[in-house]
């Protein structure tokens, strides 16, 4: 299609990496998309609409960045977008756009030749091959997926939500010994156990919180200022965490931390639901849906 060119396709991706270049946290699919619609200027036939619906842009510049995931140029993860050290390289070694594709386009065939139902032909584009439809559909799929799950979490009271997680605990075979009362919790908010009198160690003392901005050092060090010798923190973050936040609990030899934002809080429910009790499985219910992989 004439409209579609790799010159264009380029342009799109080298558009992408270089926002993402800016943000070393990554930013979520919708954002980029955004970003660099505000630095190209649009052909009428981006700018239309599929008949079936939806802007063709966002589909097309999806599809730009089919061959730079499987390069291991960018990652993609739950919505959220991030360039790798591979992908900061290709953008400095290839400036001149086209190419930039071309070498995500040759990456992406020595993948897709690897593949056990590869094609048998020299040259395939992820524009053209069934395997990169695919992936933009699974990637859009799990992006409405993840964002009906955050809005879902999101709109718990901080009371549902620490119960929550005191149901995790007890699907991963801890018992939960204290749950705080609603008002002042002194910073600790569950304490759980290997055993149901919680005689044995270590005990573990959590915080949970339910706010949207990331947790600070200070307020991390707030919380290991509650544990004792013979306990271990787990902190739970619907937020996440600072940078610095994150380099103060790997720091630590003697109080112990754990912290978990919402990513890993929904991972662990995942893989521990068949533990999960009828009740505490609904207070968040997750269904499975198969898609055809391309992997």
């Amino acid at each position: 299609m004439a409209e579609i060119t790799k010159r264009r396709n380029g342009e799109r991706l080298q558009a992408i990496l270089q926002v993402l270049s800016e943000r070393e946290e990554g930013m979520p699919a919708q954002q980029v998309l955004k970003a660099i619609e505000g630095r190209l200027t649009l052909t009428p036939y981006e700018s239309g609409s599929y008949a079936s619906g939806g802007r063709r842009f966002e589909k097309i510049a999806r599809f730009a960045t089919v061959g730079a995931g499987k390069a291991g140029w960018m990652l993609k993860q739950k919505g959220l977008w991030t360039i790798t050290a591979e992908g900061r390289a290709a953008l400095a070694a290839y400036p001149d756009p086209e190419l930039l594709f071309r070498e995500a386009d040759k990456l992406y065939l020595v993948w897709r030749k690897s593949q056990p139902d590869a094609l048998d032909v020299e040259e395939v584009s992820e524009t053209e091959d069934v395997a990169g439809v695919n992936s933009i559909k699974l990637e859009e799929a799990e992006e409405s997926a993840w964002a009906e799950v955050q809005a879902f979490v999101q709109g718990m009271n901080p009371y549902d939500f620490q119960d929550l997680v005191g149901a995790l605990l007890r699907a991963m075979g801890y018992f939960v010994v204290w749950t705080a009362p609603p008002g002042r919790d002194g910073g600790v908010d569950l304490v759980a156990a290997p055993d149901p009198l919680g005689t044995r160690s270590p005990r573990i003392k959590v915080q949970v919180k339910r706010q949207l901005q990331a947790i600070s050092v200070d307020g991390l060090r707030s919380f290991m200022a509650t544990l004792g010798t013979d306990d271990v923190g787990l902190f739970v973050s619907m937020g996440g965490f600072t940078r610095d936040a994150q380099d103060e609990a790997r720091m630590q030899s003697t109080r112990k931390v754990t912290l978990i934002d919402l990513e890993r809080l929904f991972d662990l429910w995942v893989e521990h639901s068949p533990k999960l009790s009828d009740a505490d499985r609904r207070r968040l219910p997750l269904r499975p849906v198969w898609f055809i992989s391309s992997e």
